[in-house]
């Protein structure tokens, strides 16, 4: 007993501090933007990329290593995961361009990929499902204590170290994770293990998601659609090829026949889908419009995630007793009223507007994710944990990828390919305006998602 005790609380320890490092990585690199944007001559399209590269690898790559981890054993992969991330830190913190840099974030995101498809998965092995809301709670805080630490910390070390010391913070970081990992990690997990992964569904998947993202950020102009038709057409080959595959690198009947698991993943893309672009529109706006410094605007958007953090755990162990399409739909419709209010930001709003909506969105969130990650987790069998975890992921780095997409929309229409300056504030300020209007939009599709998912499943497999 005590043996499976000291496995739940290490497995529990790497994984919170895994949950921490890429949203405190991300959140950092987002503040700094306007810093980097200066340092290496970025226009406002190309600091977008900055953050959306790293999404889109992240993203295109989370099913594939989600199910070679299931096969070939989670910790090996998050291990893995861990390595790459950190080179590839080390190699941002050096990058002479802004080109460098980018491909620097999708190295990182190839990593992460590897990260997120099993840190949580290998809690979910371990712990049984009248515990697992309260721990995936602890884990999902510790997301949020990175994405609360970034901002501040971020625009610290900014202001007085500069932007590249944020990349080498990360090395640091990621170090202690990996020494932790290889010193209290004893045990592997690989139910699938003896199945074979399927790599020509791994390449269309992949293909077929870069293709239809990166024609999606390029929308409205003609190679946009050139990119999307191919990646779409991809797609249903993709699904083609996974339904007569014996051993599919993502099992369709997981959606198929399992409603908590459809709505629940559905509800995820959407409300990544209308939120993720906040800390980067509202980063620029009080360094731009409100003339905060870095890091005293990495202070302010603090305190959405401190407010995530503080509540998180708790509806995490209240989902273990209450359905969670309850307490997520109830966070859905925070976000909607959150994401209104921001609409109607303009040049003279006050801070404290600012900060009491970002405060909303905090409780509306913690409301959601942890709940709703209860439900995903809880509603497959504990061979596709690993698989489960990394669609999860997959449908969090979609949402925030189609996120950044609207908001490079709306600022390829109102601004073109231009620098943010004093004379395109109201156009800034336009494009901002029209995000939040459909990101509200969005959060209303994800509250009937969020409602019509039905029960998640009350015992284990």
């Amino acid at each position: 007993m005590e043996n499976n005790d000291s496995l739940k609380r290490n497995a529990l320890l790497v994984a919170s501090l895994s949950s921490f490092l890429t949203p405190f990585m991300g959140s950092s690199v987002n503040v700094s933007l306007p810093t980097m944007g200066r340092d290496l001559s970025m226009d406002a399209i190309a600091l977008s990329w900055v953050a959306t590269s790293y999404i889109l690898s992240a993203a295109a790559f989370l099913v594939p290593f989600g199910r070679a981890s299931d096969i070939y054993g989670r910790k090996k992969i998050f291990t893995w995961g861990i390595i790459i991330d950190n080179a590839a830190s080390i190699f941002g913190a050096l990058a002479p361009s802004g080109s460098i840099l980018i491909f620097c974030r999708v190295l990182q995101g190839v990593g992460g990929a590897m990260i997120f498809g099993t840190g949580i998965s290998m809690v979910t092995a371990v712990y049984p499902l009248q515990e697992r809301g309260k721990a995936l709670g602890i884990v999902l805080t510790t997301t949020y204590i990175g994405l609360a630490a970034g901002p501040f910390i971020g625009g610290f070390l900014t202001t007085h170290l500069g932007w590249r010391s944020i990349f080498l913070s990360n090395v640091v970081i990621g170090a202690v994770i990996l020494t932790t990992t290889l010193w209290k990690i004893k045990q592997e997990w690989a139910e699938a293990r003896g199945e074979s992964l399927d790599l020509t569904g791994s390449v269309l998947y992949v293909f077929s998601l870069v293709l239809s993202m990166y024609g999606l950020s390029l929308l409205p102009r003609l190679i946009g659609l050139i990119l999307v038709v191919p990646g779409v057409a991809g797609f249903v080959l993709f699904v083609f090829w996974v339904s007569k595959a014996r051993y599919p690198v993502l099992d369709l009947h997981l959606f198929r026949h399992n409603r908590p698991f459809l709505f629940s993943n559905l509800a995820a893309l959407i409300n990544y889908s209308a939120t993720f672009a906040v800390s980067f529109l509202l980063s620029l706006y009080l360094q731009y419009i409100m003339k905060f410094s870095p890091e005293h605007a990495g202070l302010i958007l603090v305190v959405q995630p401190f407010v995530q953090a503080a509540l998180s755990t708790m509806a995490g162990k209240i989902s273990d007793r209450v359905e969670p399409r309850v307490l997520a739909s109830a966070g859905m419709a925070s976000l909607f009223v959150g994401l209104l209010f921001f609409a109607f930001l303009h040049s003279t709003s006050t801070l404290t507007y600012v900060v009491l909506d970002l405060a909303l969105l905090g409780f509306g969130f913690a409301l959601f994710i942890a709940p709703n990650t209860n439900a995903i987790m809880s509603s497959v069998e504990r061979k596709s944990y690993g698989l489960a975890s990394g669609i999860m992921a997959t449908m969090r780095l979609v949402g925030q990828s189609l996120s950044m997409g609207v908001v490079m929309f709306t600022f390829m229409l109102h601004m073109g390919k231009s620098m943010i300056t004093e004379e395109n504030h109201p156009q800034f300020l336009q494009s901002m305006k029209i995000s939040f209007l459909i990101f509200a939009a969005l959060c209303l599709l994800g509250m009937f998602a969020s409602l019509v998912r039905g029960k998640i499943r009350r015992e284990e497999a």
